[in-house]
């Protein structure tokens, strides 16, 4: 009998009569009935914000799930989203994986900060799809190099390179609910209707989650499946169809102060903190809400009416695939997990955010100042200004013509009782709820107080399918999982944490979580390491962290600071790297931004925003070869932005245009000449000047043919990428309407960037090699 690579039972004889067929059993025959696993991960969804959690925001349908389950008061995350989802969905700590930060910093040459989960570190998908489940991936990814999210990847950081049979969602951070920029398998698409036709990009990923599941149930109604659920709520943009808004308004005009006292006091009569627990002190730079101007109020107000709409509307859609899973009787065999990748935002700064262009920057040094901005807030007359010019825009809150974001006031109170913020190591960076439900092992309407991580999600499913992790996968070795089953708390109110010790690290913040106590500092770049103030608190009896311990028991912090170096080398975390911003092009060769010129041969697909032209970085050239049969042949050649900011370089009335939204103020242009029908060469070059203006010169087959007085040229946003064609997402100019697609034929597109100063040369492939 010849070799044969597969376990064949059957019985070869040299007749098909004289042999026996065998075929092997599909996994879900071959294992058994298995429950389904359903993890549900909201994004900068802070301790307080649910309902059955202290807000007085409408979560029934979450408020149903913690009814039938369990909720934990003592679960913690990373300080950021892209490192907590790679734990969350890998069981180790992020450094160990390569995701130190956010995927969209670049991968820094360390390998704590690959920008991707390293290969020896399977996901859950991974590991699950390996035993037959079928996988499925819906939401924000996060987990791949914003450099490597173009149209032609690569994919192999992709969701379906990464476990999963089936995606949809978005693949890079923040994103706008109205104009998303979608990702459906290994292929990018556009929204299947605009916000006019009410689009909202929560509904269509509940509507595409179901649609996964109904092929399966309509197939393959014995296998069981893992879907992850990866939300862009609660993520600024805050924005929800307008009665969701609506529902809210006048509910938070008391004020952050108010509202953050009523909250606690619901805390504290629910039990989900303990009795003990103090209310900590306002944040550093949150002003108290008297001290508020009128103006200053009213647009607070609306900015909490907007998130609470936004997260009122996701519970809504949660409900329908929650509903579908009841429907189809899979509801009560599915492990449900709810939890946040960090706790509430506090970018939106002291004042919050209408636009990405107006407002924000808000990280806060100890001291209440905006890191990012350098000393001091904006003058009193610069804030009373904008206040009163963004009174006429409120109204847009909450709508596609927003992109808002909450001030610090109403982040802390969204992590209620706690301090800070998210990227911070303290709780209201780190703390956020979970919620477990399943019927057959977890009891209902119960609290567990339990220290707990997010490495612990991966090893407590694993262990309730009595499945292992393999010690290899695809022939690479697997580093152990870090994290540990939770599955003892389910049956034991009263067990002590099996969690000994914990580290946290974001941007040079630090903490160590061990044996009920915390150790933790908050960190600014420029400071020595060895002279940042660190904090000792005992969470046993300090559930907010606001009773320091550090000049009591010196001995004991000093402890924990030396078992934090421990853990740092133990898993990868060093070397500690402080920058929190990297908006260059990444160092790694081989990036789409290689010599900052980029060449296109339409018709493509949509430029992800990382992927496409940096015009942002200084000046330009914008050339397109195209053809035409009539002179009454228009549109879009080539837009890049959103209506925060962007460039549009257009036909329209036989004329070359450009249009430059900077932070939203529109400068338009048109070419002194008409164009010639037939094959013509257009171009626009930007020459900038040191106080910021410019100068547009458009051109018509060599010839200068007018030029367009560019009062700022540095307002470019930098988010909802480009189109060659067309203007398919949020419009970069009212001068047309969108999309616009070009009627000729765009032959090529090709874009040179000049920047502004020196950035950082990327390696070669011999140096990157040469360098280990």
């Amino acid at each position: 009998m010849p070799d044969q690579f597969e376990d064949f039972q059957g019985q070869v004889g040299v007749t098909i009569d004289e042999s026996e067929p065998w075929w092997p059993l599909l996994p879900e025959h071959e294992h058994g009935p298995r429950p389904n696993v359903l993890i549900i991960l909201f994004d900068d969804m802070g301790f307080a914000h649910l309902n059955c959690y202290g807000s007085t925001i409408d979560t029934p349908n979450i408020n149903r799930l913690a009814d039938e389950g369990l909720r934990y008061s003592n679960f913690h995350v990373t300080p950021l989203c892209s490192p907590t989802r790679a734990s969350l969905m890998t069981g180790r700590n992020h450094h160990a994986v390569g995701m130190r930060t956010i995927a969209n910093f670049h991968d820094t040459g360390f390998t704590n900060m690959r920008a991707s989960v390293s290969k020896h570190s399977a996901t859950l998908a991974e590991m699950l799809q390996a035993r037959g489940y079928a996988t499925y991936m819906v939401g924000k990814w996060h987990l791949s190099p914003a450099e490597e999210n173009g149209p032609a990847g690569p994919y192999e950081n992709w969701p379906l390179q990464r476990g999963f049979d089936r995606y949809y969602g978005f693949l890079s951070g923040a994103t706008d609910q109205f104009y998303p920029e979608l990702t459906h398998d290994n292929h990018h698409i556009l929204p299947p209707k605009s916000p006019e036709e009410g689009y909202h990009v929560t509904e269509d990923l509940v509507d595409n989650g179901i649609s996964f599941l109904r092929d399966k149930q309509s197939h393959r109604p014995d296998q069981p499946f893992f879907m992850y659920f990866a939300l862009g709520a609660v993520h600024e943009p805050h924005q929800s169809p307008p009665e969701y808004v609506e529902k809210y308004r006048g509910r938070f005009d008391a004020g952050w102060d108010e509202v953050r006292r009523e909250w606690y006091e619901r805390q504290l009569a629910s039990g989900i903190i303990p009795p003990d627990t103090e209310l900590a002190d306002r944040n550093p730079g949150v002003k108290r809400w008297e001290d508020l101007s009128d103006n200053g109020k009213l647009f607070a107000a609306r900015l909490f009416e907007a998130f609470a709409g936004f997260l009122d509307h996701t519970d809504a859609q949660l409900g329908r695939l929650l509903q579908h899973l009841e429907d189809s009787g899979l509801l009560d065999n599915t492990i449900v997990v709810l939890t946040s990748d960090n706790g509430a935002s506090g970018m939106g700064g002291p004042m919050g955010m209408l636009s990405i262009v107006a407002g924000g920057n808000g990280i806060s040094t100890n001291d209440g100042e905006l890191m990012l901005r350098g000393p001091g807030r904006p003058p009193a007359t610069e804030e009373a200004e904008r206040l009163e010019a963004w009174q006429s825009r409120l109204g847009d809150i909450g709508g596609p013509r927003s992109w808002t974001d909450i001030p610090w006031g109403w982040a802390q109170v969204a992590n209620t009782p706690l301090r800070w913020y998210k990227s911070d190591a303290h709780g209201g960076g780190v703390r956020v709820p979970l919620i477990v439900r399943w019927p057959e092992r977890v009891p209902q309407g119960q609290i567990r107080d339990q220290f707990h991580y997010v490495t612990d999600i991966v090893p407590t499913v694993l262990d309730v399918l009595g499945e292992s992790v393999p010690d290899s996968y695809k022939g690479l070795a697997q580093m152990p999982v870090h994290g540990k089953s939770m599955a003892y708390t389910f049956k034991d109110p009263d067990a002590e944490s099996n969690k000994g010790v914990q580290y946290f690290e974001m941007w040079g913040h630090r903490a160590i979580w061990m044996d009920g106590w915390k150790a933790v500092t908050r960190h600014f770049r420029g400071r020595p390491y060895d002279e940042d103030d660190w904090e000792l608190f005992n969470l046993a009896e300090d559930f907010s962290e606001t009773n320091n311990l550090a000049g009591q028991e010196p001995e004991r912090l000093q402890k924990m600071i030396h078992r934090w170096w421990i853990e740092a080398g133990r898993y990868n975390v060093l070397p500690l790297d402080d920058r929190t911003i990297t908006g260059g092009p990444s160092q790694r060769p081989g990036n789409p931004h290689d010599g900052l010129h980029y060449r296109y041969y339409p018709p493509t697909a949509h430029l992800h925003g990382r992927v496409s032209p940096m015009l942002q970085l200084g000046d330009w050239k914008i050339t397109a070869e195209v053809e035409r049969e009539s002179t009454d042949q228009e549109g879009v050649l080539f837009a890049h932005g959103s209506m925060a900011g962007g460039v549009s370089f257009y036909i329209q009335d036989n004329r070359l245009c450009l249009d430059f939204n900077s932070r939203e103020d529109v400068t338009v242009g048109r070419s002194d000449s008409e164009l010639p029908a037939g094959m013509t060469t257009v171009s626009a070059t930007l020459a900038s000047s040191a106080d910021k203006s410019g100068v547009v010169t458009l051109f018509v087959d060599g010839e200068e043919s007018g030029t367009i007085a560019i009062p700022d040229t540095s307002g470019i946003a930098v988010r909802g990428g480009a189109d060659i064609g067309a203007d398919h997402y949020s419009p970069t100019t009212g001068s047309y309407d969108a999309p616009f697609e070009f009627a000729g034929t765009i032959h090529v597109l090709d874009i040179r960037v000049t920047p502004k100063g020196t950035l950082p040369r990327p390696q070669t492939p011999r140096e990157a090699s040469e360098s280990g």
